[in-house]
């Protein structure tokens, strides 16, 4: 399929998910054959700060992004609690290439949200402490909360505890996020939104940043039943988006979660196509949360699966074609400069 032309190539954008990460090891003691969710990253099981510089330097105007954590090299001489400390540590590296300068205005992992267990309770202040120690750009934490009764629906790498979000020790650990100022992002499926409305009911002062437009199932055994739960994802999302505390991330549809499209971009599959398949579930959170609450995403480079990062943003500003130019601005920086402490960014456009 030829190169498609860039939409709207002078619109600013921070891209406020995207990981940095070195799988090549960890694939040999994944068990064969691979999870759907495993098979979609080999490809991508090395990314760090090149092959991000590329994939944000195709044609769109990334002006800066946010690191999202994803387990990568953690700190091996640290205690258990704190070796994620290693993470924060990696990425204010590679920020601090973006800072230099060499690559112009771009600012890769402006803003980074690293990991602490909230399980521990009021000692995960400590740990908290010790990630902002470690970057000035440290903004907050991601706990992902995903679980499924059937546990091939995740796969052995990203099997958390049922209910996580509802646990009185991992609330108690919750709290100190906002005694530090520090955000949190929510990543679990579509039939857990629940516990993500508690949480932000019970802690309303809590900004709470939910990924992926709350992952929608298409995959083992929800497989084929998208438009059976889409009711009941919509009614969750809109009693979600009643909460002020709370934003959502446009994106990571193309996940193997989701499976949004089923094949690769191997097939061939443009913007249009994606558009039409996205549109139902973006539109809905956008027209939930306003563009002040919402923002777009890579996903990268799990999202690679569905679409080329060029690709992924034409699709997405083709279901936002209709909208004002301030709307835009919110949707693709705005809102991510505003939860993410970025608007020097924007002033710097």
């Amino acid at each position: 399929m030829p190169a498609e032309d860039i939409l709207e190539p002078d619109l600013p954008i921070i891209d406020p998910h995207h990981h940095l990460w070195d799988l090549r090891p960890l694939l040999a003691v994944f068990p064969q054959p691979y999870h759907p969710f495993i098979a979609a990253l080999v490809d991508a099981a090395y990314y760090t700060f090149d092959q991000l510089h590329a994939d944000t330097h195709t044609g769109h105007n990334v002006i800066g992004t946010v690191f999202m954590e994803c387990g990568a090299f953690y700190d091996a001489a640290r205690d258990d609690a704190t070796k994620s400390v290693g993470e924060v540590e990696f990425v204010n590296g590679v920020a601090a290439q973006g800072a230099s300068g060499i690559y112009g205005n771009y600012r890769p992992c402006a803003s980074i949200v690293g990991h602490a267990d909230l399980r521990l309770g009021a000692a995960a202040g400590d740990v908290l402490d010790a990630l902002m120690a470690a970057s000035s750009r440290f903004v907050g934490i991601r706990h992902a909360g995903a679980w499924d009764s059937d546990p091939e629906t995740l796969g052995p790498p990203f099997h958390h505890p049922e209910e996580l979000y509802r646990d009185s020790a991992f609330r108690e650990g919750f709290a100190e996020l906002g005694k530090r100022g520090l955000t949190f992002d929510a990543w679990v499926l579509e039939p857990q939104l629940g516990d993500v409305i508690d949480l932000a009911r019970t802690f309303p002062d809590q900004t709470i940043v939910l990924d992926h437009c709350g992952t929608p199932l298409n995959i083992g055994r929800w497989k084929g039943t998208l438009g059976d739960h889409f009711g009941r994802w919509r009614d969750n999302i809109r009693a979600l988006a009643e909460c002020p505390n709370v934003s959502v991330k446009l994106g990571g549809l193309a996940m193997a979660f989701c499976m949004m499209p089923e094949k690769g971009p191997a097939a061939g599959i443009g913007s249009e196509t994606l558009a039409e398949m996205w549109r139902p579930y973006i539109e809905t959170c956008i027209e939930a949360f306003g563009p002040a609450r919402a923002m777009f995403e890579s996903n990268y480079p799990v999202d690679r699966w569905g679409a080329s990062y060029p690709v992924l943003w034409n699709a997405f500003k083709r279901i936002t074609a209709g909208a004002s130019d301030m709307e835009k601005r919110q949707l693709y920086a705005g809102t991510a400069a505003k939860v993410y402490r970025l608007e020097h960014l924007l002033d710097a456009g």
